[in-house]
């Protein structure tokens, strides 16, 4: 897009003199009334007005004729996937701007609608009104829907970016654009809807086949499952007999053991009765032992009080005792605390005497210390000498400090340089490994050498590959193609004597291939080219070998003299283009390219040139690079740094000489003070000393114990004591007493009951050889109740076992079908037993029979049911489906046809008007598929040739664009769109093509009832012919047009009239021009200046409008 003027202009478009009050006139509902670009693409501010039928806007490329396609398509909210530029919509603002706008006024019965979209580049976010009012995108979608406006629609809508997609459209894509644009509203959903159909039909016929089939599999497997199914019923009704006699047979369990219950109960109850009349008459004696037996509860009773009182008189007698031993402990206490303060007494008149005696000793100590010197002034002459000392020792660890971080800088400096050389190293290791596997002799030869170079009198160079350095990676499959393997792998002896005493060891003592090479006597390792490179950089040469590489003078001097590696030029893909150029120079013999090696000869006889050419292979050995100068540089250095970490260590070591002295020196200052201030503070502390000890006398002296007092009050409280004590002995004598007589009471209570209970003994033991009977009687009534029990709870288990076999409950009475048909069972144990084997007997015979047949027989037989009925039920759909896309059918094909029989009758008179031949048909394989359906565009350009399908393959671009021009005409007339727009389209038509189709166009474009059509063009070809109907938009907008102020309109009018008139020989003798009633036109400035013209048939743009220009002030 070309940039227009940053100036901007607020004119606005086509307000010509003659502009009409009714501006809608000729419009159809929806058609773009004004278009207002503010800060778009490539306009500060422009408007334009198109007519209603044909608009031609045409411009140079770049002025911007796409940007008005652009601001219609996002203008009436179209996607900016659409136009195939940019995504974002933030893109199609002016650079440089912030924010711009787009406003669009369409036509509406009943008053325009203006729509606006504001578009800010920070957020890539729109701003969108409705007549002024903000909005929704969604509400301008929707009413740009109401007025029938596809953007997306290729058949209405086909920018730039798009042409070419049109003629890649499928027949399908093609028929649903062709329904939107021209069909009715329902058409497409009368489409869409027989499309959803058609596949639920598929579905409801698939599933209706599968269901059907799988049905009648289901009943051919019952059918042959119904014999075992018959088999299986007689095995189950065995069964249930079976079932029913193990069901009767706890109950007749039951029933016997209920009766030999009932039978034990009777004879118990006459026991019990016998039982009675027995202890009837032994009566008289048991009441007597009753009699003994209550006497001796009332004792017992008595004894327990007794016993209770006595363990009270116990437990207040241990009471007292307790408080005895209490009394005593404090008379104890207070004897011990008298006898303590007594001994305190003394010990603190020795502790006066041993404080006296401690401070006449110090005063002693202290008077002997006084008669030496004062030792302050000694002291402060060894501060004096102390200071100086730590001074030079600063000083000294400020030079070590320097010394310790030069030594640690030279350590890092020495690391960085031994990693450098490691890795250097590592890729010579590289390298040698490369040999050792390529040429293992070699590399041995390699060993035995660095292990005797002193053998050597002369510089011997390792095998050439690795001793040269290539400089450049990318250079060293030039170095490696042109150097024979056999040099690479020979050592380059500077004397031919070390040569013959190292082939002598390596190739005939050790037995080892290998090759070795004298260097020249004089070095030719500085000869200089036949031609500078200079000379030959216009034929793209930029490099000599030698230049490409490093390598020891002894090597480069063989090489250069043998292989004459100065004289090899390398070039790149300019050589190879001019290689034909090259090889005709006499002084090449040997090239390269960037990716071939050349070989020329000449004949000597003939003169004739001979070039053979081969691929130059990967480096394989070479393009491992060394730097060898850096190397050594590196050593040195290396060198260096030890011997400055040398010189660094020694003076740190004579530094360090020097401070040890003086810590000496230090050390014997600091022994000789502490002597000093150990001297006066030890004056001070005696003198502390004796202080303190004067003190502590003085508090002795006046705390002393007042031991008379003491004893007073220690007799005072032991007498106070014993007074208590008297009393609590006399409480404790009582209670002694009492306890005395309780126990006496119980005694004699104890010996009443063992008298009690001798004669009950007696009593009973005559009772009891009296009833041997009673008791006989009692065995047997204890044993006829241990038998009813035992009867009683095996009835509850046979009675539990029944119910459980029937399933009954507690509660529940007995079933009366259950009842009925145990009524038709034995009674007996015996009989049951015997219809039971014979049962089993029989059910045993129907052997082989599986119950999971039967479920699955009974599963299936369910399913079948069930399916029936679901089949019954898709079928009816699938009715209902058929009948239903039958008459969606008749309401979409019928009229289909008669639209693409319309659009055929178009487009073959379009056709036939260019002497060509096209067709367009509804095709479909089956009319059964909806979704196969599409529109066939068959095309035939030349009479030779047959009717072919609109494809990339069978057409050129050309015919393709005016195919696809002449398809959106054929539309026109039927398109119930409000407008259409075509961007470009006749770029690739020659010149006969595109002038038939622009005929057709404005033929068709031009019709009264027919919509508005914009059609963009960078040219126009001449002699052309326009309606009176169409608009031509001429755009010219870019940096080099003149600004509005300076354009002369009525000298560029008369240039152009006097160019035509001159051509077509209408001049009139006084100079004047014949004028020519055109079209009305408009054409837009570099600054949005919109002005009208008239076109007319020229030979180029300028003079295809015969401009009468209104600029509007």
């Amino acid at each position: 897009m070309s940039k227009a003027k940053s100036k901007r202009c607020d004119m606005p478009l086509n307000d010509s003199h003659n502009h009409r009050e009714d501006e809608a006139e000729g419009f159809v509902p929806g058609a773009i009334l004004r278009i207002t670009m503010t800060n778009f693409l490539t306009y500060n501010y422009a408007v334009l007005r198109p007519g209603p039928h044909l608009n031609m806007i045409i411009g140079a490329n770049g002025t911007g004729k796409s940007s008005v396609v652009c601001a219609i398509c996002l203008g009436l909210a179209g996607k900016t996937s659409v136009l195939g530029r940019g995504d974002k919509v933030g893109l199609y603002v002016k650079r440089g701007f912030s924010k711009g706008s787009i406003e669009i006024e369409l036509y509406k019965p009943g008053g325009r609608l203006v729509i606006t979209r504001e578009i800010h580049v920070d957020n890539n976010q729109s701003l969108w009104m409705l007549n002024g009012k903000h909005c929704s995108q969604k509400a301008v979608e929707e009413e740009v829907k109401a007025l029938q406006i596809q953007v997306s629609n290729l058949c209405q809508f086909l920018p730039q970016e798009k042409v070419g997609e049109f003629a890649k459209m499928s027949k399908i894509e093609l028929l649903e654009a062709t329904e939107k644009s021209v069909g009715p509203p329902e058409m497409f959903q009368y489409h869409c809807e027989l499309k959803n159909c058609r596949n639920k039909e598929k579905e409801l016929e698939h599933h209706v086949k599968e269901k059907s089939s799988f049905l009648e599999k289901l009943k051919q497997r019952n059918e042959r499952n119904k014999h075992d199914v018959n088999r299986y019923y007689e095995k189950k009704r065995h069964l249930d007999l079976i079932e029913l006699l193990e069901k009767k047979k706890p109950w007749v369990e039951y029933e016997t053991s209920r009766k030999e219950f009932e039978d034990v109960q009777k004879e118990l109850k006459e026991a019990k009765r016998q039982l009675a009349a027995v202890k009837l008459a032994q009566a008289p004696m048991l009441k007597k032992i009753q009699t003994i037996d209550c006497q001796l509860k009332s004792t017992e009773t008595h004894l327990k009080e007794k016993a209770a009182a006595i363990k009270e008189a116990s437990l207040n007698c241990k009471q007292k005792q307790d408080q005895l031993d209490r009394k005593n402990k404090q008379i104890e206490d207070v004897k011990q605390m008298l006898k303590l303060k007594q001994m305190e007494k003394e010990d603190h008149q020795k502790r006066i005497c041993n404080t006296c005696l401690a401070i006449k000793d110090l005063k002693e100590e202290l008077a002997k210390a006084s008669d030496r010197p004062d030792v302050t002034p000694k002291i402060n002459d060894i501060n004096v000498e102390l200071r100086r000392i730590q001074e030079e020792k600063a000083k000294i660890e400020g030079e070590r400090s320097d010394l310790r971080r030069e030594h640690i800088n030279i350590v890092a400096e020495c690391k960085s340089i031994k990693k450098k050389l490691m890795d250097m190293n590592n890729l010579m290791n590289a390298k040698e490994e490369k040999l050792r596997a390529s040429h293992r002799d070699t590399h041995t030869a390699l060993m035995w050498f660095r292990q005797n170079q002193n053998l050597f009198s002369g510089r011997v160079c390792e095998p050439m590959m690795l001793a040269i350095n290539v400089r450049d990676q990318n250079f060293a499959k030039y170095v490696e193609n042109y150097i024979p393997f056999r040099d690479l792998r020979s050592f380059v002896f500077q004397s031919k004597d070390d040569m013959k005493k190292f082939m002598t060891e390596v190739r005939d003592r050790m037995n080892l291939k290998v090759n070795s090479i004298a260097a020249p006597v004089d070095s030719y390792a500085q000869r200089p080219p036949s031609r500078s490179i200079e000379s030959l950089r216009h034929f793209g040469f930029f490099s000599y070998l030698r230049e490409m590489f490093d390598a020891p003078e002894e090597v480069m001097s063989y090489l250069c003299y043998q292989h004459n590696v100065h004289d090899v030029p390398v070039g790149n893909d300019q050589t190879k283009a001019l290689i034909k150029t090259v090889i005709e120079q006499p002084y090449l013999r040997v090239l390269y390219t960037k990716e071939e090696r050349y070989m020329v000869k000449r004949s000597h006889y003939s003169g004739k040139i001979s070039t053979s050419n081969s691929t130059v292979q990967p480096s394989q050995y070479l393009f491992i690079t060394v730097d060898t100068e850096e190397k050594w540089k590196l050593e040195r250095l290396l060198k260096d740094c030890e011997l400055k970490l040398q010189d660094t260590e020694e003076r740190m070591k004579a530094m360090q000489g020097k401070a040890a002295a003086l810590e000496l020196q230090e050390n014997k200052l600091l022994a000789e003070k502490k002597q000093l201030s150990e001297f006066k503070s030890k004056l001070r502390q005696l003198e502390q000393k004796i202080r303190t000890k004067q003190d502590s006398l003085q508090q002795m002296e006046n705390s002393g114990i007042d031991l008379k007092k003491i004893e007073e009050e220690a007799k005072d409280t032991i007498s106070s004591v014993i007074s208590d004590k008297v009393i609590v002995v006399t409480v404790f004598m009582a209670q002694m007493k009492l306890r005395a007589k309780l126990t006496m009471e119980k005694a004699n209570m104890a010996l009443e009951m063992v008298a009690l209970t001798t004669e009950k003994k007696k009593l009973q033991h005559d009772c009891r050889e009296g009833s041997s009977e009673l008791k006989n009687i009692e065995q047997k009534c204890h044993l006829l109740e241990n038998q009813k029990m035992e009867l009683r709870e095996q009835s509850k288990i046979l009675l539990a076992r029944a119910k459980s076999v029937c399933h009954m409950s507690n509660q529940e009475p007995f079933p009366e079908e259950l009842r009925s048909a145990f009524a038709k069972l034995p009674n007996t144990l015996d009989g049951i037993e015997a219809n039971l084997n014979e049962e089993r007997a029989r059910a045993e015979c129907f052997a082989g029979l599986n119950e999971n047949v039967i479920e699955e027989f009974n599963r299936r037989d369910q399913e079948i049911k069930l399916l029936e009925e679901e089949v019954h039920e898709k079928s009816a759909s699938l009715t209902a489906y058929k009948e239903n896309i039958s008459q969606v059918k008749d309401h979409w094909l019928i009229p289909l046809k008669q639209l693409i029989e319309q659009v055929n009758n178009k487009f073959s008179l379009f056709f036939r008007s260019m002497q060509c031949v096209g067709e367009v048909d509804l095709h479909s394989d089956n009319e059964e598929e909806y979704d196969k359906f599409g529109i066939r565009i068959r095309v035939k350009f030349h009479h030779s040739s047959q009717l072919h399908e609109l494809t990339a393959q069978h057409q050129s671009g050309g015919e393709r664009s005016v195919a696809t021009m002449l398809y959106l005409m054929a539309l026109q007339e039927l398109n119930r769109c409000p407008f259409r727009v075509v961007d470009e389209i006749n770029q690739g038509m020659d010149p006969v093509n595109e002038r038939r189709v622009f005929d057709i166009v404005v033929r068709t474009a031009c019709q009264e009832s027919t919509s508005q059509y914009f059609f963009i063009t960078p040219k126009l070809l001449q002699n052309l012919q326009y309606a009176d109907e169409m608009t031509v938009h001429c755009v010219y907008n870019g940096t080099n047009m003149l600004p509005p102020g300076e354009w002369d309109e009525k000298g560029f009018l008369d240039h152009c009239r006097r160019r035509r008139a001159t051509r077509r020989g209408l001049q009139e003798p006084d100079g004047s021009v014949v004028p020519h009633e055109q079209p009305a036109a408009q054409c837009i400035d570099n600054q949005g200046t919109d002005k009208k013209a008239r076109p007319s048939p020229g030979p180029d743009l300028l003079g295809a409008v015969d401009m009468e220009i209104d600029r509007t002030q």
